[in-house]
């Protein structure tokens, strides 16, 4: 969601609220072998021998958490998976294995998608059903896919091609008057589970300030009640401050430890993070920050922090959503801890401007951007609206996500 100075009013219809769901915590995790003795980290496609009984290895690129057992090797790869055996079960995936004896039971990343083949590029999926949708974001739950997006609008599929609209609207919370007046759409939801409840994050704003907030709501199930608000949001820019950052477009992430984070921002002083508890509250007073543009008027916004194979992924976009040059692109860059630091694939820290592009647009489908990033049935896929050739009508674009020989996302579009 753009909110610059330079930014005109746009406008989407307000669609129903209903089963929203962002997640970026480990799904599909698999488990790992750890031990006693020693081990140390692999790097991209390494290999390291483990002493007797092994212990835990962290890898590079494409790896896992897990570990050697006597004389055990660990090669990573993209997509390699791990397991637990006695006298040294293999499972092989893109590129990679675990090979281990007997050990005790560990976690790991979950390394779903393919490995990306220039013979055969992703492809963008052909979608049917109502598809209007801006700063799209969504959730695997079982067999469902469960996408939310600007106006708190959602929408559901069971396959990634045909989506349904949802319902049950969250009512516009009264502090949203008076803490952010003239906030009369709601932007760029986000939906989480942890500590046991399901979460709702969003934004409130107006177009070219940065006086915004993030807002909070609960329920205890997806398919039964509705969304309690928290009666105050959960973080302000310039609210009784003076700050050079903005709170919209929040995405949560849980990191290894299981704790959840908030990484959200916009242009100013670009993306930021703050640490949750367990009941979606603000943790602490720290404010982390996670990628900027000093140097060329800080447009990026749309957070987005995926785990994949040890590495957390920060996707943003860059660039005019809605009017002026409509350049919106998508980026990225990886750092193996959540807060950062963030790298492209070029070694460029994102707090220096640095972002891999990964989707930009063309003459007939323009300005890309605001994306999730989902697995499903075994592959991951990128999630974002774009334009038509006038630059209007928002709709949803899913394009299969695939990952190359150094751990990097590869994605179709646009």
């Amino acid at each position: 969601m753009n909110n610059t100075a330079s930014t005109g009013p746009r406008s989407w219809s307000a669609l129903a609220l209903g089963a929203l769901f962002s997640l970026s915590a480990c799904s599909g995790s698999v488990v790992g072998n750890t031990g006693a003795g020693g081990g140390s980290p692999a790097g991209s496609g390494g290999a390291r021998a483990g002493g007797t009984g092994g212990a835990a290895v962290s890898s590079g690129t494409g790896g896992m958490t897990g570990s050697t057992g006597a004389g055990g090797v660990i090669v990573t790869g993209a997509g390699g998976q791990s397991t637990t055996g006695v006298g040294g079960t293999t499972v092989t995936g893109t590129g990679g294995r675990i090979t281990g004896g007997a050990g005790t039971t560990g976690t790991g990343d979950s390394c779903v998608g393919a490995a990306y083949d220039p013979a055969a590029p992703p492809q963008v999926l052909t979608l049917s059903g109502n598809l209007g949708a801006h700063d799209p974001a969504a959730l695997v739950v079982g067999g469902t896919i469960y996408l939310a997006a600007t106006g708190l609008g959602s929408k559901t599929s069971t396959d990634l091609e045909a989506w349904a609209n949802g319902g049950n609207p969250l009512a516009r919370p009264a502090w949203v008057t008076t803490m952010v007046p003239g906030a009369t759409n709601l932007w760029a939801p986000d939906i989480s589970f942890f500590g046991g409840t399901y979460h709702l994050y969003f934004a409130a704003s107006t177009f070219g300030s940065n006086r915004s907030c993030i807002g909070h709501a609960t329920r205890a199930s997806m398919t039964t009640g509705a969304w309690a608000d928290s009666g105050a949001p959960t973080i302000c820019s310039n609210v009784g401050t003076t700050d050079n950052w903005n709170a919209i477009d929040p995405n949560v992430v849980i990191d290894d430890a299981g704790v959840p984070w908030l990484a959200f921002g916009s242009f100013w002083g670009g993306l930021k993070m703050i640490k949750l508890t367990d009941t979606g509250a603000r943790a602490d007073a720290m404010l982390y920050s996670i990628a900027a543009r000093p140097r060329n008027g800080g447009a990026l916004e749309g957070a987005w922090v995926y785990k994949h194979c040890g590495y957390y992924y920060l996707f943003s976009s860059w660039g005019a959503c809605c009017n002026g040059a409509f350049d919106y692109n998508m980026r990225v860059g990886r750092s193996t801890t959540v807060t950062g630091p963030y790298v492209d694939k070029a070694g460029v820290a994102l707090m220096d401007g640095g972002g891999t592009l990964l989707v930009q647009g063309t003459a007939t489908l323009t300005a890309p951007g605001h994306n999730s990033v989902i697995a499903f049935g075994g592959k991951t896929y990128n999630i974002y609206h774009a334009l038509n050739a006038n630059h209007g009508g928002a709709m949803l674009r899913i394009a299969e996500l695939v990952w190359d020989a150094d751990g990097w996302p590869v994605s179709g579009g646009p």
